[in-house]
């Protein structure tokens, strides 16, 4: 983790197994809205995030970390009727309430799987892949990205949306209160840098911050 003390570093590290991982969204379900809410998403990221993908009717799309499904609505209408949308979740939890979201909206062409994201396959290749405030909370983040850049067609994105500290002073004021909030709440780790990552697959990269460097959108393509 960059910056502060060893010993600083170590208090804070964020080290989760899966199934640590998985209760805490399991108890999480019902109240995942509220962190909307408590992060200051920025309004629209969603919106934005999708259209990066630059997804097209009949397309197939994963979203990885799909929790309660705050993102479907946006993946169905960008890939239409004869699409379809995948979305994977470690957590049983979360898995119902997108299930029961999809059951409301009845969309037909979305496969809802409960699945470790570092060891996902799919039944065919994927268009697009959308991390949406997931990828901060996933151990082994890296295998898990690899995993999924597997998914992808050739000439598909991975696009790649989550939280961070700003750089500079306010980036060290924030960094306790932040890290402890994440910790007890949602276990984000507000220093992963996935557009590197993206970089070591050999993509070229796209970033986009908003809310005063505290967002981003990072985006990457297969070729």
């Amino acid at each position: 983790m960059a910056g502060g003390t060893p010993a600083l570093r170590r208090a804070l590290a964020f080290e989760y197994d899966l199934g640590f991982v998985r209760r805490r969204y399991n108890r999480l379900a019902r109240i995942y809205p509220f962190f909307e809410l408590a992060f200051l998403l920025p309004p629209g990221i969603r919106v934005r995030a999708v259209k990066k993908l630059e997804l097209g009717p009949g397309a197939r799309v994963l979203e990885v970390g799909c929790g309660t499904g705050r993102n479907l609505a946006y993946l169905v209408n960008a890939v239409g009727p004869q699409g379809v949308v995948y979305g994977v979740d470690a957590s049983d939890g979360m898995l119902a309430k997108a299930k029961e979201l999809c059951d409301r909206r009845g969309w037909q062409n979305v496969r809802l799987l409960q699945q470790d994201a570092g060891e996902m396959t799919l039944p065919e290749p994927v268009d697009g892949v959308l991390f949406s405030l997931s990828y901060a909370v996933m151990p082994a983040s890296r295998q898990v990205l690899a995993q999924a850049w597997k998914q992808l067609r050739s000439g598909g994105r991975v696009v790649i949306m989550d939280a961070k500290l700003p750089p500079g002073g306010a980036g060290k004021l924030l960094r306790w209160p932040v890290t402890v909030f994440s910790r007890a709440t949602v276990l984000g780790d507000p220093d992963r840098r996935p557009w590197n990552e993206l970089k070591e697959l050999g993509s070229a990269v796209e970033m986009e911050e908003l809310s005063f460097r505290t967002y981003y959108i990072c985006m990457g393509r297969k070729v």
